[in-house]
Order: structure tokens, then C-alpha cells, then sequence
């Protein structure tokens, strides 16, 4: 393991992919202290994740790192704290206000493609993040960030960055010790602390309706009534900006990545575009007629999920596809690996949306880019929506190509990445 250490580091996910490939799909790491057991069977994840959930929690390194930037907002809490955020949240993501994602995930995308060039080279990594950001400013604070914006990704990337080194150390760096790292940390957690003060200031001038279900009002009223503290509020926030920006643009970036390389798909993918929507933006109702768009959107999920890595720690002793598994173990699951097996989808590797058309699906626990069980990511119809609806707005009028020469790295932070932003060729259809 000590010799492993440069590879964890450098490239998790081949680290990940050879280490599976040498000694099979579950794979005990010889850690001292903490028995570590990756698990890459479907059976196995689904035993973890949703048959025996209440028998693992969240108390792991990953998420202890993470929490750094977020506090013990829902992405992070376990027990009793997380079933007390999900009840709150849960109304800013019920069903009946997705009709307002969809229009605010056009608007934003929509005032993204007009600013494009008819033929040119643009970021799409970084146009997915201002999209995002705008999108779940307008829908889940019911503001604006863009004022906010650049301080507000810049503070995350760099807060993000620390925590990726932290979660791959094998020895904890202590908090307190006055490190580059740590010293960095404390800068961007500042920011995104004065980011998120700006927005709440901003909303409790402008009032707080009792009618308003938007996630910063609902916070805010159990604010006003003495369920959730102003740093509880924070942590939502923060939360919910990195939950909901950085894996929605992944997913966004990913996808345009995909449809550049394989034409046939995005020809495909235009047709649908020109038969429903002609030369008009998308709106809610159109969405149950993307189905191409959609299983475009769900083959890029599988191939890159946001959430590349799942841990959870045994509260018990319990099996897991056959292996006795401590309590206290530190169990890994990978959605990377997991969407990759053979025996689930034949020619893992290659990209092919018709796995996912005709209301196809694969196996149930095969297919995890938002988790499973109860700790199912309370966004996910969130996420679809606004993914497919700006992939149908920003390209109804345009292709995408690869520049050519530019070979594309995977960097497996919080989220998969591309290594230095992601330049496509934009032509206008």
C-alpha cells in the first residue's frame, strides 16, 4: 500500500481499474487499524447501499474531508441530523417545481448559446459551470448568484482542490497545523462563508413570503422558528452549490465530450431537436418527447459519473456478497467501475445511448450516478431535467467537434473533471 501511494494519487481511477483487474471485485486493501474492502459486484453495492443502510453510515475520511468545505449539510450528516435536513429540503425538490427548472435551466442556457460564435472554439467546461451556477442560484435561492459568481466558483474549486489532497493522504494532516494546504482552505472557506451571507442578506431584505418554496426560503423560515441555526443555513447553502453546480456541470461537460466524438449520436440527437422542438427552445412540456436527449444524458452518466466514488463505514458486523465484513470497516464503491462491468454492459467502453432508449434499463444496483436507497440524491430529478433541457438548448443550433490534437484527461476530483477545462469546435447547424 505505502508503494501504492503515487498511483492513488497521480490517477485513482486506473489505480482503481488495475487493482480490480489483479485481484477480482472484492479487494480487502492491507491497511493497519481500519480493515478497507472495495466493492465492485452489484450485488455487494446494493447490499451496502440499499438492503443493509441503516447498517453503514457516513463517518469516512471522504466525507470527513468534504464536510471541511460544506459543514454537516445533507450531503454529509448521517442519523437523526440527516433525516432532519432531508425533511426540510425535501419540498424545494418535489415534483411540482420542476415545470420552474426547466424554464430557468432554458433561460440560463439559452443566454449561454446566444453569446456563442457561429464557428469557433469555446470551453464547454466552463460554460457548464456559469449555466449551473445561475440555475441553481435562480432555483433553489431564488436569486441571482451571478454577482456572486466567479468569487463563488473560484472559492469552491480551491476549497475542492484541498480536500482532494486531504481524502488521498494516508496520514490525516491536523486542521490547526498552519500548512499551505490548510492555510488555502481557510481562505476559500471565507469566501464561499462572505458568498453565502451576500445571498441570504440579500433575501431576508427582499422578504420571505410564506408561499415562497424555494430551498433558501424554507431554510430561512426554520431559521425563524428556531429549527436550524444561522451556520446550519450556511451549510445548505454551500451544500447545495456544490451539490448542485459541480455535478450537474460534470455531467453537461461530459456529455458534449461524448456526442463531439461520436457523430451518428448527435445527428441523431439534432433530428430529435428539429422534429420536436423546429426552430423554437425547449420548454417542460417537451420533455417527455427527448427521449433520445435523455438516454444520451444517461449513457454519459454511466460512462462518467459525477460521483466517481462512493464510501460508507460498517456500524455492525454484517456479510457483504459472501465476505464476513467487521464493524468499522471503510467499504468503497465505485460507479466508474461498476457502469464498466462486461457481464452488465456488453462493450462497456464503447458510448451507446441505445442501452437506455426504449425504455430499456439495466439490472436494478447496476446504475448508481446518484446513489441508491435512501441516501438516493435527493436532486436527481432536478439534475435530469436541467441536464437535458440545456443540452437541447445549447445545441439545437449548433454541433460540437473535438479539437483536433487535444487529448482529454480525466481528473477524478470531487467530481470527474476534465484536466485543463475542455475546449470544443462549436458550428452553426
Amino acid at each position: 500500500m505505502v508503494a501504492a501511494v503515487p498511483a492513488i494519487r497521480s490517477n485513482p481511477l486506473r489505480y482503481l481499474e488495475d487493482v480490480t483487474a489483479r485481484h477480482g471485485d472484492m479487494v480487502a486493501f492491507p491497511l493497519p487499524r481500519t480493515p478497507v474492502l472495495l466493492v465492485n459486484t452489484v450485488a455487494g453495492a446494493r447490499r451496502v447501499l440499499v438492503d443493509n443502510q441503516r447498517g453503514y453510515s457516513k463517518q469516512t475520511v471522504q466525507y470527513g474531508a468534504l464536510s471541511m468545505v460544506t459543514g454537516v449539510g445533507l450531503l454529509t450528516a448521517d442519523g437523526d441530523a440527516w433525516r432532519t435536513r432531508r425533511r426540510l429540503d425535501q419540498p424545494a425538490f418535489h415534483h411540482g417545481s420542476l415545470d420552474v427548472v426547466a424554464a430557468q435551466s432554458v433561460a440560463a442556457a439559452e443566454r449561454l448559446r446566444s453569446s456563442w460564435p457561429a464557428d469557433g472554439v469555446v470551453d464547454v467546461d466552463a460554460a457548464a459551470l456559469q449555466a449551473t451556477l445561475e440555475v441553481v442560484g435562480r432555483t433553489l435561492f431564488g436569486s441571482d448568484l451571478a454577482a456572486d459568481g466567479e468569487r463563488l466558483v473560484a472559492a469552491v474549486l480551491a476549497a475542492l482542490e484541498v480536500v482532494v489532497a486531504r481524502a488521498r493522504t494516508p496520514v490525516p494532516v491536523p486542521s490547526w497545523a498552519p500548512t499551505r494546504g490548510n492555510r488555502r482552505l481557510r481562505r476559500a472557506v471565507a469566501t464561499l462563508d462572505e458568498a453565502c451571507a451576500a445571498v441570504v442578506g440579500r433575501r431576508r431584505a427582499s422578504g420571505v413570503g410564506e408561499a415562497d418554496a424555494d430551498l433558501l426560503a424554507l431554510l430561512l423560515r426554520a431559521a425563524d422558528a428556531g429549527e436550524l441555526t444561522d451556520e446550519q443555513v450556511r451549510d445548505e447553502l454551500v451544500t447545495m452549490v456544490i451539490a448542485g453546480h459541480e455535478t450537474v456541470a460534470s455531467s453537461l461537460t461530459w456529455t458534449l465530450h461524448l456526442l463531439s466524438l461520436h457523430p451518428p449520436a448527435q445527428e441523431r440527437l439534432h433530428a430529435e431537436l428539429d422534429a420536436v422542438l423546429g426552430s423554437r427552445a425547449p420548454a417542460w412540456p417537451d420533455l417527455a418527447s427527448l427521449t433520445w436527449t435523455r438516454a444520451v444524458v444517461d449513457e454519459s452518466l454511466r460512462l462518467y459519473p459525477p460521483a466517481w466514488v462512493l464510501t460508507r463505514r460498517a456500524v455492525a458486523d454484517d456479510v457483504v456478497d459472501g465476505v464476513a465484513v467487521p464493524a468499522g470497516s471503510l467499504l468503497i464503491i465505485s460507479p466508474w467501475l461498476l457502469h464498466r462491468r462486461a457481464d452488465v454492459y456488453p462493450g462497456p467502453l464503447v458510448f451507446s445511448p441505445e442501452r437506455f432508449a426504449g425504455g430499456t434499463a439495466p439490472p436494478r444496483g447496476a446504475y448508481i450516478p446518484f446513489g441508491a436507497g435512501s441516501r438516493l440524491c435527493i436532486g436527481r430529478d432536478f439534475a435530469l431535467v436541467e441536464s437535458v433541457l440545456v443540452l437541447a438548448s445549447l445545441l439545437r443550433e449548433h454541433t460540437v467537434e473535438p479539437v483536433p490534437g487535444r487529448d482529454v484527461g480525466v481528473d477524478a476530483l470531487v467530481t470527474l473533471r476534465p484536466r485543463g477545462g475542455l475546449p470544443l469546435r462549436l458550428r452553426r447547424r
